[in-house]
């Protein structure tokens, strides 16, 4: 009987296993990875050389910028299945980060790992994507005393147009705005426009006419954006161009105000900014008193805004 009673248990004990994997799972996929942590760790100690598991654990400490632990995950990983593109990327693009956190003369150390782990992903998966754009961006950054090279950046930028047309065309675009060459980054922009037309292709274009002081251009792409994503992010990207650049006024005022009714947190800038901006342009346009009203709404949801305090004392001098 208790043989029996032990034979009957044994399989509630592994469903309860599989559940708790898959509950992390779905916090995981949640993002919700503080729930998730514990449930994968206790699976592990059960079954602690699931690799699924451990690839979890290394992406929420990736997530969580600690890239020690996610390191250690992910170098056990490659250890085990060097064939594996994905576990090649993603130690890779930890060992990157680490490198990012650490002194140059250390973090120097770290470049020839990164790049055979990078060039290893590419090779063992031609279409992926996220191992050429890293590598395009590690060419681009690296000193050349150290292997940068924007002619072997050029190459992986060539090999994303072939996988995916849209991405070849951002990529180049990147390269371009590196080399300081704005026309010819406006034309790869536009043509990732033309193929891809995500709201991405639209926001690097807009940050392109920023950065070279074109807000008009700026804000009209940004706008052609909203009327087909109707991202309310957008709304916000309006406002502060109206702002800074102190043109289009009403325009901004009204993409602002949109922004902070439809406000979520996954819009991104808190409401305080866009109060803030809200109190420039009507500086901008010389309205004080509307000024220090959206001023003073910005400084109440964040008393210790740097920016608002300084405007506010603009502000009064009007």
């Amino acid at each position: 009987m208790r043989n029996l009673f032990f034979l009957f248990l044994f399989p509630l004990a592994l469903f309860s296993q599989q559940s708790n994997f898959e509950i992390a799972e779905n916090y995981f996929k949640k993002e919700q990875f503080q729930k998730a942590q514990p449930l994968f760790e206790s699976y592990l100690k059960i079954h602690p050389k699931d690799p699924k598991t451990r690839e979890y654990l290394g992406d929420i400490s990736a997530y969580a910028k600690d890239w020690d632990g996610a390191i250690d995950y992910y170098k056990d990983l490659v250890e085990e299945n060097n064939k594996n593109a994905n576990y090649q990327f993603k130690y890779g693009g930890a060992l990157g980060m680490k490198a990012l956190s650490i002194s140059k003369l250390r973090a120097v150390t770290y470049i020839d790992d990164i790049k055979e782990h990078f060039t290893k992903a590419a090779e063992l998966d031609s279409q992926h994507i996220e191992t050429r754009w890293a590598l395009v961006e590690l060419y681009l950054q690296l000193p050349g005393i150290v292997g940068g090279s924007v002619s072997k950046a050029e190459k992986y930028a060539a090999e994303l147009q072939a996988i995916s047309p849209v991405d070849g065309y951002l990529s180049k675009g990147y390269i371009a705005e590196y080399e300081h060459d704005a026309e010819r980054a406006e034309y790869f922009y536009k043509k990732a426009i033309e193929v891809g037309g995500s709201a991405h292709t639209y926001e690097k274009l807009t940050s392109l006419y920023e950065s070279n002081d074109e807000p008009q251009k700026a804000i009209d792409t940004a706008a052609a954006s909203f009327k087909i994503h109707k991202r309310n992010q957008l709304n916000y990207q309006i406002g502060k161009i109206a702002a800074q650049y102190n043109m289009e006024s009403q325009l901004g005022i009204d993409c602002l105000k949109r922004y902070i009714e439809n406000h979520t947190v996954k819009d991104g800038v808190p409401v305080d900014w866009a109060y803030f901006r809200l109190a420039q342009i009507y500086k901008n346009i010389g309205n004080k008193e509307r000024a220090l009203q959206y001023i003073d709404k910005a400084l109440a949801k964040n008393p210790e805004f740097e920016e608002a305090l300084e405007e506010r004392s603009a502000i009064q001098l009007l």
